[in-house]
């Protein structure tokens, strides 16, 4: 059994993109990040960073005490290589999906959620900042649609765990200011990837675990959000 502390932000459903993709059984554990459930003491046992997602593995494959992991992309590694699926084996199909998984870790999620951060929550609006971050998404996705020129899926043609990194960064792209449109091939794969059994089914409980999923964060939440420090985030 896997203990996923969860979210539905990108980073969260990158996790429950895995999960229901290979069938493992899974148990959601809440954590609010508008009300600090992020500073708890024992959330931060398991996720330092105050971030979530985190897992814990009831059941690693060594047969001892259970694995607990932070970082959305370790635990996308750390379950690939469990369940042996969805990273390839050979040398030079991991390297391909590697490298784009910590593109994605770097580059997408990061400018991304800045672009996020500037243009939707920031209370004052600074049109530079909105520029930079907005023009940087662009790029990015750029760089995605070229990729995926000539390839089914972000590291070749077989759907890996670079994809399901990705993809939650390209939901919200009327947000980012982006147009699919304007990338054609990315549209392709996001469509596809839209339409997959399991990417329905990792969005489904959204509402349920958060019942203002989609709505406008509230004040109170982005003094939380947006309010920390090394001071205030300890317990």
């Amino acid at each position: 059994m896997i203990d996923l502390h969860y979210w539905p932000t990108p980073n969260g459903h990158k996790v429950t993109l895995f999960l229901e993709e290979t069938g493992l059984p899974y148990r959601i554990h809440p954590v609010n990040i508008g009300k600090g459930a992020q500073f708890e003491p024992d959330f931060l046992k398991i996720a330092p960073n105050n971030r979530m997602p985190a897992i814990v593995d009831h059941e690693p494959l060594d047969g001892g005490a259970p694995i607990s992991l932070f970082e959305s992309g370790a635990i996308l590694l750390y379950l690939a290589e469990k369940t042996k699926k969805f990273i390839p084996e050979d040398i030079r199909g991991r390297a391909e999906v590697l490298q784009w998984l910590f593109w994605q870790m770097g580059g997408l999620g990061p400018m991304a959620g800045q672009n996020h951060h500037f243009s939707q929550y920031a209370p004052e609006k600074i049109p530079y900042a909105i520029d930079r971050y907005v023009n940087e998404t662009n790029r990015l996705y750029g760089v995605l649609d070229r990729r995926l020129a000539d390839r089914e899926f972000v590291a070749g043609d077989a759907y890996s765990i670079a994809d399901m990194a990705a993809y939650p960064w390209i939901v919200p792209w009327e947000k980012q200011g982006q147009s699919l449109d304007d990338h054609p091939h990315l549209k392709r794969w996001f469509e596809a990837i839209a339409e997959r059994p399991a990417t329905k089914a990792a969005y489904a409980p959204a509402p349920e675990v958060n019942p203002d999923f989609g709505k406008t964060m509230s004040e109170d939440a982005k003094k939380v959000m947006f309010g920390q420090t090394a001071a205030n985030t300890k317990r």
